[in-house]
């Protein structure tokens, strides 16, 4: 079998943080797994968050009227990416498992984190508008990805009666939104549930249910979206016949719910 690569791009400031050690207990378990597993501190890197027109080599195409994603197209195209930006590019194309670990700041990611995704998910490189949900690029390579995070809030505060609201409404944007867009198979997410208010027993307790997850994370089987074939080509609107065989007492997704109640559990946990 051929040596599995895995990409965590880990976002957090301390090396002393739980964030930290989550990355760790995966960087271990995946090294005794035999996967090569390489590691993007964006924190250590002083990775840039802001997207611009620095990151283009040479002249843009219009500078009077600047368009990220048509010029970075082009540069993309053209080979004129700023080096860091291909780098994580490489990276990326060359892993089978992308872990994206981050303490979850105002219900989402921290923004160098953001600056990542917009940054290096390129318009020609990670998505067009042809290629994109579940026809979408990375999906040729079957390439997985999942979101392991810390909250500051308890888990009671993020379900669906808490003042939080639901955690799987939450994590509709970053999920669906960007992972499966760009056509990756999402894994469920790691959620690390106010790490900071529990007991040290507590927090080992946490890092040992992940590393007991990770023995066996390759091989999970990704969450549900309701595939590009559902919706009209035109409108994106889910055709009827669709409607008729996914929507029941349940709307299909947390996002596509057709008005139903949301199917619990959608965005947290494969094959409901």
């Amino acid at each position: 079998l051929a040596e599995k690569k895995v990409l965590i791009v880990y976002a957090h400031q301390s090396a002393g943080s739980f964030s930290a050690a989550a990355k760790e207990a995966a960087v271990e378990v995946l090294k005794s797994k035999d996967c090569s597993v390489e590691v993007s501190d964006l924190y250590a890197m002083k990775f840039k968050a802001t997207a611009t027109a620095e990151d283009i080599t040479g002249e843009v195409k219009n500078s009077e009227h600047f368009r990220y994603a048509e010029e970075t197209k082009l540069a993309w195209d053209e080979g004129r990416l700023s080096a860091d930006i291909t780098e994580e590019q490489r990276k990326l194309q060359e892993a089978d498992l992308i872990i994206f670990q981050f303490p979850m700041y105002w219900f989402t990611v921290p923004a160098i984190l953001k600056g990542w995704f917009d940054r290096v998910l390129t318009l020609g490189f990670a998505y067009t508008k042809e290629k994109r949900y579940s026809n979408g690029i990375f999906k040729v390579n079957k390439t997985k990805a999942l979101l392991s995070f810390t909250t500051g809030s308890q888990e009671t505060m993020f379900s669906p009666t808490g003042i939080n609201g639901d955690m799987n409404v939450t994590l509709w944007p970053l999920q669906n939104g960007i992972l499966h867009y760009c056509g990756f198979q999402v894994l469920a997410p790691q959620i690390f549930w106010a790490p900071e208010d529990a007991t040290p027993e507590g927090r080992s307790a946490m890092l040992a249910a992940w590393s007991t997850r990770l023995q066996g994370l390759l091989d999970e089987k990704p969450l549900f979206y309701a595939p590009m074939d559902c919706f009209d080509c035109e409108s994106f609107q889910l055709k009827p016949e669709s409607v008729e065989k996914l929507v029941k007492e349940f709307g299909p997704t947390a996002g596509t719910h057709c008005g139903k109640p949301l199917l619990p559990n959608n965005q947290m946990k494969a094959g409901v």
